[in-house]
């Protein structure tokens, strides 16, 4: 075994350890995003090219495999209807598997697929990629729902237990307008609270797939929790919105547009944010609106306060 395996395959354990202590200590949003982490690690991996690789295809399909049982749980862990979809008893059994991945020749014990064969791209890859045209894609047959497999549930998360004089938001996504909306394949936003320097203050969240795409808009009416209490957030920060959709040319899901909402936005009620141009700018730095005409991604924000 080369030491660039041995050092993957030992931070991937670690990985799967800590993310199965926390489900089993019952601190979710912490296994939720642990699982979450390691899974985007691993299908990157599965869907590296060979010559890049440090397994083989065999090997590389079974990692995706555990992929997708990490997204399973993760999603079971979110389910409002049930905690058994996929259980932290069979999420345990593939440790040894993620361990010994260079010797395991057995059949996998679940009857579970690799995710889709789509690029995964870390924060900010996009930026070093070759921009496209918005019409770069053609037409809206460009792509057929049925020729491209669904996407992993979404990556919500729960609400905040209330603390007494604290406030906890829900953001309610309803829609975001685009000149090209029936165009978007797989269409998500992901979520993130950011500091003035771009660093993380929240676990990030992908929402699932667009409801319905309609003339010129993309629903989703979905409820996203902001994993802290506003009181809690540190001066500056910002909730973004980034756009995404899968572009079947180059095989990768990408950034269309991105919004944010700052503190002094946080008020009950219905609210519009403007669109800018990828690359998403967590230190709003360099700001560029996407389009001149009146399209926005249309919000409604719920405080709770005990």
């Amino acid at each position: 075994m080369s030491e660039a395996a041995r050092s993957l395959l030992q931070r991937w354990g670690a990985s799967f350890r800590k993310g199965t202590d926390f489900d089993a200590w019952g601190q979710l949003v912490e296994a939720i995003d642990e699982y979450q982490i390691l899974a985007r690690h691993l299908q990157k991996e599965a869907q590296s090219q060979h010559n890049n690789s440090e397994f083989t295809e065999d090997q590389k399909k079974t990692i995706a495999k555990i992929a997708t049982c990490l997204e399973l749980r993760s999603a079971a862990l979110q389910s409002t209807q049930s905690q058994d979809e996929f259980k932290l008893e069979d999420l345990k059994k593939l440790e040894p598997i993620l361990k010994n991945i260079l010797t395991y020749n057995k059949e996998f014990p679940f009857d579970v697929q690799p995710v889709p064969l789509r690029k995964i791209l870390a924060p900010g890859e996009e930026e070093h990629l070759e921009f496209e045209e918005d019409d770069e894609e053609g037409g809206a047959g460009a792509g057929s729902p049925d020729s491209f497999p669904a996407r992993v549930p979404g990556t919500l998360l729960p609400r905040l237990p209330s603390e007494p004089g604290m406030t906890l938001l829900t953001i309610n996504i309803e829609k975001i307008g685009l000149k090209d909306a029936g165009q978007c394949i797989d269409p998500y936003i992901t979520v993130s609270v950011k500091d003035l320097n771009g660093i993380d203050l929240t676990p990030v969240q992908d929402t699932p797939v667009a409801l319905r795409k309609e003339d010129t808009y993309v629903h989703f009416n979905v409820d996203i929790e902001i994993q802290k209490h506003i009181e809690r957030l540190t001066k500056g920060a910002a909730i973004f919105f980034e756009f995404k959709h899968y572009k079947p040319k180059k095989r990768f899901t990408s950034t269309k547009c991105f919004a944010f909402m700052e503190m002094d936005e946080i008020k009950p009620g219905a609210i519009v944010i403007e669109l800018y141009k990828k690359p998403t700018d967590f230190k709003r730095k360099k700001l560029q609106l996407l389009t001149k005409k009146p399209l926005y991604l249309h919000l409604h924000q719920t405080l709770h306060k005990e």
